[in-house]
């Protein structure tokens, strides 16, 4: 097969659930243990992070990468959704995954995945641990996921186990509570392994004290035991608590052993876009009119960058803003300012919410704008309507901004 008959296999035939949602996830890690036993079990041959969290997962992942490639080890990065090519999703020092790779490994192991009916993430871990192994990273940044207990994921035992935060999101899964969701992201914690959460909460920090107790495992509050900022390259505000956790992970690191430098540490975070290929996070696309796009799609993500578009000086604010169907509208669209000219659209995946359906509830909240049948064409709309001193966010979705990058 070719690089795009590869992929359109592997979308189609197999469960995806950035395109399927609901009826692609598995509960259980029967067939990925399945799978690295027939691959040889390369998860037992990484030296991993394993990166788990509500929001801040994958800019905590692509910090860390940047620093360790700062330091100079080669560094595997996992992470997903992917933004426009599957191969965004594996990466070695930020170059992705080459094309005749991604090949290679679904033609060797086709048979196998069709015999057990894997899914489409369960034979993307897989790919990802078999090609680290393969070109000898000295570490590899692994992004759960969804949760953590049950994820493909959890088959890894990490030097550091990594929770950025917790909040109500995919609670189909995870459970309507915050302590019930804690728990699924403290399944990530293992034996005699330290873990650093980014951020608590009065429900969940008695959460993770209990599995890292259970476990034996020295636990760090980042949020505590971090109290210097430093710059980045990744703008938004809410990275504030994504450095200090990632702070407080490489003094863990460092005292595993890691060799990692205080200038290689601020280096990494000034040029973590440049090293490991970030997009989507508070990014700016254009000047005048200013134009952001940010993958923020949950209540406490939305939240933070709406309250940094609130910080921003602008004549008239224009929002381009499309969902995937299993969103609680009612949690997030309150978020949106009433103040702002909406531009609403339907990502182009069989999750995407009908842009006009989007408009209706939109309105009951004070929301008020255009339907278009596109992102692209809702977007093009809002930079005409746009003058210079303007105000243009792009988001609500990760696949929202991946149709304009």
């Amino acid at each position: 097969m070719t690089y795009r008959e590869t992929l359109d296999w592997m979308f189609v035939q197999l469960p995806m659930y950035q395109q399927q949602g609901a009826s692609a996830y598995r509960k259980d890690l029967t067939n990925t243990l399945l799978l690295c036993d027939h691959l040889g079990h390369p998860e037992r041959n990484l030296q991993c992070i394993h990166v788990a969290g509500t929001n801040g997962k994958g800019s905590t992942s692509h910090m860390l990468a940047s620093v360790l490639q700062e330091a100079g080890y080669k560094v595997g990065l996992y992470t997903s959704p992917h933004l426009k090519d599957f191969r965004e999703r594996i990466k070695i020092n930020g170059t992705e995954i080459g094309e005749d790779s991604v090949v290679r490994f679904i033609d060797q192991h086709k048979s196998f995945f069709e015999a057990h009916a894997l899914s489409f993430f369960e034979m993307t871990v897989g790919l990802a641990f078999d090609y680290f192994v393969q070109q000898k990273v000295d570490i590899a940044i692994v992004e759960v996921g969804m949760g953590g207990r049950l994820d493909s994921t959890n088959v890894i035992t990490p030097l550091v186990s990594v929770i950025t935060n917790i909040g109500l999101d995919h609670m189909a899964f995870l459970g309507n509570t915050l302590e019930s969701i804690a728990v699924e992201k403290a399944g990530i914690i293992k034996p005699g392994v330290p873990v650093v959460v980014g951020e608590y909460l009065p429900q969940t920090k008695p959460v993770f004290a209990q599995k890292a107790a259970e476990c034996h495992s020295s636990l760090f509050f980042a949020s505590d035991l971090v109290t210097e900022d430093h710059p980045s390259d990744l703008l938004g505000n809410y990275q504030f608590h994504n450095k200090k956790t990632v702070a407080q992970t490489v003094r863990v690191l460092r005292e595993l052993g890691w060799t990692i430098s205080e200038e290689q540490f601020k280096d990494g975070l000034l040029n973590v876009v440049k090293n490991t290929g970030l997009l989507g996070r508070w990014q700016q696309l254009q000047n005048k009119p200013t134009v952001i796009a940010d993958t923020a799609h949950n209540k406490d993500g939305l939240a933070l960058t709406i309250a940094q578009i609130a910080s921003v000086d602008y004549d008239r604010l224009h929002v381009v803003l499309g969902v995937v169907n299993d969103k609680d509208l009612a949690e997030i669209l309150p978020l949106f300012p009433k103040n702002a000219h909406y531009y609403f659209c339907k990502p182009n995946l069989p999750r995407g919410l009908d842009a006009q359906v989007l408009a209706e509830h939109g309105a009951t909240f004070g929301l008020r704008g255009s339907v278009f049948d596109s992102v692209r064409v809702a977007y093009e709309n809002a930079l005409q309507q746009a003058a210079p001193n303007d105000f243009v966010y792009v988001g609500g979705s990760t696949f929202v901004v991946a149709e304009i990058l």
